[in-house]
């Protein structure tokens, strides 16, 4: 039984971990933190877990932890996940981190977009945990970047295309909505209901953190320098995204051959589907599942993605991480 610790317990993605390690059989939740003023008993805290979840939310005990878990799920903030990686791993535990302080190798990209990194050794240990693309890379390892919920699905919509070469590196525009939730638990008033409700507007225009994370998983995985425009928006649904990716073909595009393409690629990938049309958030809403569809118009290759960005693109995809490094079956729990 693996033995699990949650950093960060009381925001959105610590209740969706929450809920997922209590239905995985081969992982015990063995202590939940928070910040002081977030603490208290679980079931008060989240009231869905009335009756499920004996455990209290409690300041921090670094003596408590190392004795308490196996692994440690980070549900951290960016900049603040850093200061607290190391101590982890120097206590001998596994690390799954949920914010972007381990995902950006070039330092000097990660401090255009965030802060100065504290942790440049870990940095470069650390391993992306994309499974669909590094499974292998994941095995076994201490610490993992699990990734962005906006790079999650606009990678595993183009990454056949990337692999094969099949379209220009340059100037990839990724289009993508995603529900309030992704704002957190203590988001700016913009997010709040009477501003969302019947609504829908851009925001991060040409700056959003997550731009240079796409372009530097997709340039692992074709081997090129690849340069992307994202473009994130937010409407008045919960949770998911769906995300819209334009590309130029390298070459003559046909439907049919992309489609057994993405088809062969994702054989065997138990959370990857590819469907018949483009995918609808509702439809992965709750599941770790993403679901992808390939089309050609004039003169563009299209890839469409759909996953809920607390499970596949957060709290879900960390535990198919788990699920990899401590080398169990990667879907238990998640089904």
């Amino acid at each position: 039984m693996i033995k699990v610790a949650i950093i960060g317990a009381s925001g959105y993605t610590g209740a969706e971990s929450i809920k997922i390690l209590l239905n995985h059989p081969q992982a015990q939740l063995t202590y939940l933190t928070a910040l002081p003023e977030e603490c208290g008993k679980t079931s008060d805290v989240f009231p869905q877990f009335k009756g499920r979840v004996d455990l209290d939310i409690e300041p921090l005990d670094m003596n408590k932890l190392s004795k308490l878990a196996d692994v440690v799920l980070c549900c951290l903030p960016h900049k603040v996940s850093m200061g607290f990686v190391p101590k982890l791993l120097d206590a001998g535990l596994k690390v799954i981190d949920f914010s972007a302080d381990y995902r950006i190798k070039d330092v000097a990209v990660y401090e255009k977009y965030y802060v100065p990194h504290t942790d440049k050794g870990n940095l470069a240990k650390a391993v992306f945990g994309l499974p669909e693309l590094f499974r292998e890379n994941i095995k076994g390892k201490s610490l993992i970047a699990n990734p962005g919920c906006f790079p999650t699905g606009a990678l595993l919509a183009i990454a056949p295309l990337l692999k094969n070469n099949l379209i220009e590196t340059k100037g990839i525009v990724v289009s993508s909505v995603t529900g309030s939730s992704g704002a957190g638990k203590n988001p700016s008033a913009k997010f709040h209901f009477p501003n969302m409700n019947e609504n829908l507007f851009a925001y991060g225009i040409g700056t959003h953190r997550h731009m240079p994370e796409m372009e530097q998983i997709a340039q692992d995985i074709c081997g090129k320098e690849v340069t992307m425009l994202f473009q994130p928006h937010v409407g008045p649904f919960d949770r998911g995204i769906a995300s819209t990716v334009y590309c130029k073909p390298s070459g003559k595009a046909d439907k049919d051959a992309l489609t057994k393409l993405y088809a062969d690629f994702y054989k065997g990938e138990p959370f990857v589907q590819l469907c018949s049309g483009a995918p609808a958030v509702k439809d992965v809403a709750g599941t770790n599942y993403c679901h992808v569809y390939v089309a050609v118009a004039k003169d563009f290759i299209i890839g469409f993605s759909a996953i809920d960005n607390l499970v596949k693109g957060a709290s879900g995809q960390a535990i198919q991480n788990m699920n990899i490094i401590f080398g169990l079956d990667e879907t238990m729990g998640l089904k």
